[in-house]
């Protein structure tokens, strides 16, 4: 059933600072570059101590077990840091462990990833947070509470971002560094540490925040099977999902070897204007990637793929669009999600009118399809989708636009 129009509200300003509990910038990559995985990906920078949410669990007991510990203090542990509301970020909190345990933990690992820079609040009640990595870089997560008792955190993967996108603000800065599974993992456990009491439980998750999550597909398949564990944060493999522009070789990887939920960025109908506003299409084109979707999917029961769609006026918009759109998924189990753009400075993109998204959501329901349209959360604040980052000195180019939607500019 389709989404019923929801108005697009405008918010004022307002902000909020939290303290956070105790405890060289890289070159940007080039557009596409190989990823290349940390060569301890569970440790400190320093190499002295191990990361331990940078472990998986079953990493985790081997290390317990190489410290001369029983495994079973490995489960006691890993629920210290991820299960019985306990979200343990210092040693002091790692309640019920023995002393001696304890004392080896104390000495060799590290609790937390992150420390909080600054928490912004926008008039919605969407709250920003402004996270600080250890060797300086800053991340940004945000939470999104619903009034239908649902409460989201939108994670990060990425420092900025190489995909170059030209409608996201993100995409503006390059890749900066690749998140650790830990640096990852711990927005999660934050948002459920700082805001449980106030929204109740966290229930979703969406990799929607900073980067493509698929040029970090290792540790972002990590993180995802750390939330959904158990024994751990224990988030349903429904309410976590992973979203891509589009990088195949990827995508089959993470349909394979992980059960969270996918969402496609698609926002274009033509190789033409996918071309020019997703520049990773000029490598994986919409006939691929649909067509490695069918492909994939054919092997998933129930599983419906998330097709988001960002509403650019004059760019993406039209009826004819819309038709389009109806005919390029066929054949794959899916949803529609209509975005409004959410401007930011630089932007050269205008967003559609309220009217037109309901006209143009009314076809591709008459096509049969599922949509909804997502209302803009946070954009006060620069809290929304598209909106995260902060470009600074160093910025990707603006592609060159098409003679043809000029005007529309």
């Amino acid at each position: 059933m389709a989404a019923q129009a929801l108005p697009f509200l405008r918010w004022s300003r307002s902000a909020s600072t939290l303290r956070a509990c105790s405890s060289s910038t890289a070159t940007p990559y080039r557009l596409f570059s190989t990823l290349r995985r940390p060569a301890a990906a569970a440790r400190c920078e320093s190499g002295s101590k191990v990361m331990l949410k940078g472990m998986d669990y079953s990493e985790l007991e081997n290390w317990v077990r190489a410290q001369g510990f029983r495994p079973g203090q490995a489960m006691m542990l890993w629920k210290c840091l991820y299960g019985n509301n306990s979200w343990a970020h210092c040693h002091d909190e790692l309640v019920g462990l023995n002393k001696d345990f304890r004392k080896m933990i104390t000495e060799h690992a590290d609790l937390k990833a992150l420390t909080v820079k600054d928490i912004v609040t926008a008039s919605d009640g969407t709250r920003k947070i402004l996270f600080s990595l250890e060797d300086g870089p800053v991340i940004e997560t945000v939470i999104i509470p619903c009034a239908r008792g649902r409460t989201t955190v939108c994670v990060s993967s990425q420092v900025g971002c190489a995909m170059n996108c030209q409608f996201c603000f993100t995409g503006r800065m390059g890749l900066r560094k690749h998140l650790s599974t830990a640096e990852i993992v711990e927005q999660a456990v934050f948002a459920r540490r700082l805001f449980s009491d106030e929204f109740g439980a966290i229930t979703n998750v969406v990799f929607m925040g900073m980067g493509e999550p698929f040029h970090n597909i290792g540790n972002v398949i990590k993180a995802s099977s750390i939330m959904v564990d158990d024994q751990g944060l224990h988030f349903s493999p429904r309410k976590v999902t992973v979203s891509t522009s589009g990088l195949v070789p990827q995508l089959k990887r993470f349909l394979r070897e992980s059960n969270c939920s996918l969402a496609v960025s698609l926002n274009a109908t033509t190789d033409e204007v996918r071309n020019w506003i997703m520049p990773i299409n000029r490598k994986y084109n919409l006939n691929l990637l649909l067509g490695t979707l069918r492909e994939e999917l054919c092997l998933r029961k129930n599983y419906r793929v998330l097709f988001e769609y960002v509403m650019l006026s004059g760019v993406n918009d039209s009826m004819d669009d819309a038709k389009r759109l109806i005919e390029l998924v066929q054949g794959i189990p899916c949803k529609i999600n209509l975005i409004s753009f959410n401007p930011h400075s630089g932007s050269q993109f205008k967003p559609t009118p309220d009217e037109k998204i309901i006209e143009f959501r009314n076809v591709l329901i008459q096509g049969g399809l599922i949509v909804f349209v997502r209302l803009s959360r946070g954009d006060d604040q620069m809290a929304a989708c598209g909106q995260l980052g902060e470009p600074g000195d160093y910025q990707l180019p603006l592609l060159r636009v098409p003679e043809k939607f000029q005007v529309a500019l």
